[in-house]
């Protein structure tokens, strides 16, 4: 008859290993990931996206929240409503963004100058 009140024999193996953390691999929210987000982005008439249009003035990430500052290329325009949705849609759908501020500023103008080189240069500007 074996006894109960007789210690468990001692093991000589090792405890078990850590069991690691899986590793993430989303983008890191930064400025560059919001002005690849907002390149998705494009003025319905001109058929170009807003960045390379020179309509993002400014982009701020502060932790979880986005800020951008973006023109239009009149104050007139009929896609302006359009166009500044999908600006914030586009920044929301990225992970990690919890807050999306988008600032229609009007200082300075727009302008072709605004417009990225290459594309300027491709449009006859």
């Amino acid at each position: 008859m074996s006894d109960p009140t007789a210690a468990a024999p001692e093991s000589n193996s090792s405890p078990a290993p850590a069991t690691e953390t899986p590793t993430s691999f989303a983008p890191t929210l930064d400025e560059d990931t919001v002005r690849a987000a907002l390149r998705r982005v494009k003025d319905p008439e001109l058929n170009l996206n807003i960045v390379d249009l020179g309509l993002v003035y400014a982009i701020a990430v502060a932790g979880p929240k986005v800020s951008i500052d973006m023109s239009l290329t009149s104050p007139g325009c009929p896609s302006g409503p359009e166009i500044m949705t999908a600006a914030e849609q586009q920044i929301r759908s990225l992970d990690g963004v919890e807050d999306v501020a988008v600032n229609l500023v009007w200082d300075p103008m727009w302008s072709p100058e605004r417009i990225e080189p290459r594309i300027r240069a491709y449009m006859w500007f």
